[in-house]
């Protein structure tokens, strides 16, 4: 079990190498590129959606948001494109670690925005906390 394991996490990271190496392929359409983008975010963020400390919970978004956005965003990649970044994926010794940064800072980004646009509803709303 433990083996079938290590080899789900050895695909999986070979997998969003290859949507890495997909991203910048001009061969790729647009849209497939923004979905490359917002999965290796998430996959390489060190920020999630639901925290990491939280038992069973925190780890089950990995364990399924992940695989599903690599598996949605493959759809979307033309076949041999695929192909050619999968064979170069698989050997090479992994993602380049400037995507870790891109990444953390894209979801920083997106919370920020979020944050400034509920505070902007709230006191447009005229909902501000009494101070």
């Amino acid at each position: 079990m433990i083996s079938r394991l290590r080899n789900r996490a050895r695909s999986l990271r070979i997998e969003t190498h290859a949507l890495w190496l997909a991203y910048r392929d001009p061969r790729v359409p647009w849209y497939a590129k923004m979905g490359a983008v917002c999965v290796l975010a998430y996959a390489l963020s060190p920020i999630d959606v639901i925290p990491d400390f939280i038992p069973v919970v925190g780890l089950l978004d990995d364990l399924v948001l992940l695989p599903i956005g690599v598996t949605i965003v493959v759809r979307l990649i033309p076949k041999e494109v695929l192909a050619e970044c999968r064979h170069a994926a698989a050997g090479a010794a992994g993602a380049p670690k400037t995507l870790g940064w891109l990444g953390a800072g894209a979801t920083v980004a997106v919370w920020m925005v979020l944050l400034f646009v509920g505070w902007f509803l709230l006191t447009a709303l005229g909902l501000r906390p009494a101070r």
